[in-house]
């Protein structure tokens, strides 16, 4: 394969995270604005945001199968259309069963998406034989604030769902289309062994990849708090305006956008297993400055150190699976992935009924001391001396970028 290809495969798998930060921020940050248009009790708002990443782990599952027969380039090519058109179909109808199609379609496009996404990205850092995923997520941690800052503009002029929706969809969705090109998958027989020095795994054996799912968990546990509590947390317990409890989850997304931007320099230099430990200390340290903040100011810097710790542990998470696994990468992805749905569904709710029944202060120290487990797995994540992490990382000569 030439650099070249390899150079543009990187680029346009890049877009596509990026599209689908885009994407999903625009989705969530408007949930009011869907539960006003459809007229959605608070009753079962929750049933309706369930049901995405239910059918996400659903669909990432059946993507396993399907990328075996196609790969996972082709997956990705057609499901991210499906993402945007589902989108703009959440801003088109005005009755209920329209909402729930619209949203069910979302999640099963999302759970192809999110599979085959990272599959490629597991596979491209294979062929590269240096960490390059964190780059990937910084991507869509970028789409992510673009996507917010365009919901905001949407919500501040008051336009409906379906016009602030269309101009997206409009530049996205040929912008992704005609990048699914030059997606490329690195092989699975190029780069580097197993650490544990067996060759190359067939199968996944799930009380292998185990430990890793449950640090995929750990992680979106945390990042779901802070999606869905940090504003309310600023507001009700350390006192903020109602202005200043939309800065935490800023302040989040921005510090979690240079922490993996740097993050794959930390990998290539410290090797995985320090940089995942030492995120998982800082997300842990920023759990606990939350819950101890005696005002809103300290609370944000809370929230600003934990995104930090938590933008490494997802990307890492992912190629310590492909490293694992370097046989049967995109089945170890497709079945880690659905943790990532696991740990949404579990984060908000178990925050939310121990704030009701103890305290929202006590309530943040449950996601800290799950950060902080993932500092035990972290052997998951390969040994000091691999700057790649799968025994060595490959000479500078074959660097494409």
């Amino acid at each position: 394969m030439t650099d070249a290809r390899l150079r543009r495969g990187r680029g346009s798998l890049a877009v596509s995270f990026f599209v689908q930060g885009v994407t999903f921020a625009l989705l969530v940050t408007r949930i009011p604005a869907i539960q006003d248009r459809y007229g959605i009790s608070d009753a079962l708002l929750p049933a309706f945001l369930a049901a995405v990443p239910i059918l996400a782990g659903v669909a990432s599952v059946m993507t396993e199968k399907v990328v075996a027969r196609v790969g996972p380039a082709v997956v990705l090519r057609w499901a991210q259309p499906f993402v945007l058109l589902a989108l703009l179909a959440v801003g088109v109808g005005d009755r209920l069963w329209h909402a729930a199609l619209a949203l069910g379609l979302f999640g099963l496009a999302v759970g192809a998406l999110d599979a085959s996404m990272n599959m490629l990205g597991v596979s491209l850092q294979r062929a590269y034989g240096r960490s390059i995923m964190l780059g990937f997520h910084a991507s869509y941690s970028l789409g992510g604030i673009a996507g917010a800052s365009l919901a905001w503009v949407g919500a501040h002029w008051h336009l409906s769902l379906f016009v602030s929706y269309l101009p997206v969809v409009a530049v996205l969705l040929p912008l992704a289309f005609v990048g699914s090109r030059w997606y490329v998958a690195g092989g699975d027989g190029v780069g580097v062994a197993a650490e544990a020095g067996d060759g190359k795994r067939s199968g996944v054996a799930f009380t292998l990849l185990l430990p890793l799912c449950l640090v995929m968990t750990f992680a979106y546990i945390g990042d779901s708090t802070v999606s869905n509590w940090s504003a309310k947390y600023l507001q009700d317990v350390l006192g903020g305006s109602e202005e200043l409890a939309t800065v935490p989850y800023n302040a989040y997304m921005v510090t979690t956008l240079l922490g993996r931007a740097v993050g794959d320099f930390g990998v290539r230099r410290f090797g995985a297993a320090t940089v995942v430990r030492a995120g998982a200390v800082l997300g842990a340290l920023g759990f606990a400055v939350v819950a101890v903040s005696p005002g809103a100011w300290i609370g944000i810097f809370g929230f600003t150190v934990l995104g930090l710790g938590l933008s490494v542990i997802v990307p890492q998470t992912f190629a310590a699976a492909g490293r694992l696994f370097p046989g049967a990468s995109d089945a170890a992805v497709a079945r880690l992935n659905v943790f990532n749905y696991v740990g949404f569904l579990i984060g908000s709710p178990l925050v939310g009924a121990l704030g009701d029944a103890w305290s929202y202060r006590g309530a943040m120290l449950v996601p800290m001391v799950l950060v902080l487990v993932t500092v035990v797995y972290a052997t998951s994540f390969g040994s000091r001396p691999a700057r790649y992490g799968g025994g060595h990382e490959r000479p500078r000569t074959v660097d494409v970028g």
